[in-house]
């Protein structure tokens, strides 16, 4: 739970400055969302989720 709280948090603020810098255009981070939402109902859920969390572990054993 933790972990997909910082991923979101982080992903929000990565979206955020690319929308204030100009990088990214409004329709680009909806359509990303809305297949995000898409992706996360799909049987491909938890797959995703394994990856991020060996990601993590990864990362913190460095």
């Amino acid at each position: 739970m933790a972990l997909s709280i910082s991923a979101a948090l982080l992903l929000g603020i990565i979206v955020f400055v690319l929308l204030r810098d100009g990088s990214l255009r409004l329709g680009a981070a909806l359509a990303c969302t809305l297949f995000g939402f898409t992706l996360a109902a799909t049987g491909l859920a938890p797959v995703i989720n394994n990856g991020l969390a060996s990601l993590a572990g990864m990362i913190s054993s460095f």
